[in-house]
């Protein structure tokens, strides 16, 4: 597989791999998920693929397996929470995943974007079979999100301390958390106990006159 190539072959193939315009990874790609009722946008010269959650297997494979993709390294996977996006007025799936692949072959880039069914137990294959860098990241994701990745040979949180609850990436999480943490010299242990500082905003106000810098 390609994945067996080593790292300086792969620089010297990039550097030799004339970059493709956009509009033809965007076709490349749209030809690939051909029949997976996915969405392929251009837009800022970035491709972005979204794909049902029920495909996104599938998909994943023929992104990196499809001679015109070529998807060999999966270099980014992170959850998202849209429950506040658009100041409120998001009226879509609550959670999503979004993964950022990269051909070394083809000197490509393309972003996949795939949106959890169940906002109250969000689930989603786990990609590790198709790339093992996505261990860690999937790892993460549920730690800081909750979402869990179904087929993933060790999901354990991976940030967060043992015992904790919640998942503070989440946007209802309040900043300062529902516990504290520290060493109890009397228990010669590490005790847990409610959050004792204050909620507060931190973010200076910034008041400027009318017409500031020539802006009307």
């Amino acid at each position: 597989m390609t994945q067996s190539l080593d790292v300086g072959r792969w620089a010297a193939l990039a550097q030799q791999t004339e970059r493709p315009a956009p509009e033809a990874v965007h076709d490349a790609v749209q030809a690939a998920l051909d029949g997976l009722e996915a969405r392929v946008e251009l837009q800022r010269g970035e491709v972005t693929a979204v794909v049902p959650a029920a495909r996104y297997h599938e998909a994943m494979l023929r992104l990196r397996d499809a001679d015109g993709c070529r998807f060999e390294q999966l270099i980014d996977l992170c959850g998202v929470d849209y429950s506040t996006y658009g100041d409120g007025r998001w009226e879509g799936p609550r959670f999503a995943v979004v993964v950022h692949l990269l051909s070394v072959t083809l000197n490509q880039r393309v972003r996949v974007r795939t949106f959890c069914p169940d906002d109250d137990f969000p689930m989603i294959d786990s990609v590790v079979d198709v790339w093992p860098s996505a261990n860690w990241y999937e790892r993460e994701a549920f730690d800081l999100f909750g979402i869990v990745f179904e087929g993933h040979p060790d999901l354990r949180r991976i940030l967060t301390d043992y015992g904790f609850i919640g998942h503070p990436f989440r946007k209802d999480f309040p900043l300062s958390g529902h516990v504290e943490m520290r060493y109890d010299p009397e228990r010669r242990r590490v005790v847990y106990e409610p959050v004792t500082i204050e909620p507060r905003e931190i973010t200076p106000r910034i008041i400027r006159e009318d017409a500031y810098g020539g802006l009307h």
